[in-house]
């Protein structure tokens, strides 16, 4: 069935619920399993609303961030490997969350993404945006959406 399963967390509670199903399903499946956490670029620029910091700063910040999510992926990579899944860690920086996960599906030649929705209704979801429902709108591979 799947081969290449990519999943990605934001390391909140509903997405480590999906991260949970992916990999069962990557047992189920006997397929290999991507776990993607996408970190933010540190916003350099004034008017985007940071204060302005040095290059030194927004390096150690930034290094922080993925260091990070280093720390939820080897949780992931634990899970998967006791349920004897092979799985590969995959951190990148976008600020675009979407379009990494996207990204990230078709270098890796993924053949399922699977992510978590958190539901947003309203105003929130109208502020807020939902990377979930961006990925459903606009994603070539079949995406397995868990809440």
């Amino acid at each position: 069935m799947y081969k290449r399963i990519l999943v990605a967390t934001d390391g909140s509670p509903l997405s480590k619920k999906a991260v949970t199903s992916a990999i069962e399903l990557a047992a189920t499946c006997s397929a290999e399993l991507f776990a993607l956490k996408v970190v933010p670029r540190y916003p350099q620029a004034y008017f985007e609303g940071s204060i302005p910091l040095s290059a030194e700063e927004v390096a150690r910040v930034e290094k922080q961030w993925a260091q990070a999510a280093q720390q939820q992926l080897a949780t992931v990579e634990k899970s998967a490997q006791a349920r004897s899944v092979n799985v590969k860690s995959l951190v990148v920086k976008s600020d675009v969350v979407s379009d990494a996960i996207m990204a990230a599906a078709k270098k890796n030649k993924a053949d399922l993404i699977v992510m978590a929705s958190h539901g947003r209704k309203g105003i929130k979801r109208l502020l807020l945006g939902s990377e979930t429902l961006q990925v459903l709108t606009h994603s070539q591979f079949p995406v397995l959406v868990l809440r």
